[in-house]
């Protein structure tokens, strides 16, 4: 995701979609215009245009552990030379769910998803590591999730 993209502008009906979606993402357009005060076609055509300019997604959300990924960990990665490189490079790894650039410590963090701890040792090692321009890193090893949602974005 850049940063340059043009943001789009959110009135109160498309931020009531938004809520009505990361309340329940099945929902039907029909159940959230009677919600809204739209059609069906004015639903659906609002929820194209958000997800077509990149506003949101509808996924299915998992729990990583439910489904035998049992070593979640953020990543802190020291860079030498362009972050974004490194960055788009690491995003392209199956393990990495997350990355964002960042100011401080780390150039960069990265949300890590594993099966289990050998699994983290040789990402870490035998990928993450030997990626040009990574200077070094700091694994933080999640022990447990005590909150996760997705229902900031209309606030």
């Amino acid at each position: 995701m850049s940063s340059k993209r043009n943001a789009l502008v959110l009135d109160a009906t498309s931020k009531a979609i938004i809520e009505q979606l990361q309340t329940d993402g099945r929902r039907s357009y029909a159940e959230i215009g009677k919600a809204v005060g739209l059609s069906e076609a004015a639903v659906r055509q609002r929820v194209q245009k958000l997800t077509d300019a990149g506003v949101m997604q509808i996924v299915a959300v998992t729990d990583p552990m439910r489904l035998g990924f049992n070593r979640q960990a953020m990543l802190g990665v020291r860079v030498s030379g362009d972050t974004r490189v490194v960055a788009d490079e690491l995003a392209e790894l199956p393990e990495v769910a997350y990355v964002v650039l960042s100011a401080g410590t780390f150039d960069i963090l990265a949300e890590i998803v594993c099966e289990d701890d050998d699994a983290l040792i040789e990402l870490l090692n035998e990928k993450i590591r030997r990626l040009d321009g990574v200077a070094s890193t700091e694994t933080f090893v999640y022990l447990q999730l005590n909150k996760q949602k997705y229902d900031w974005g209309t606030r």
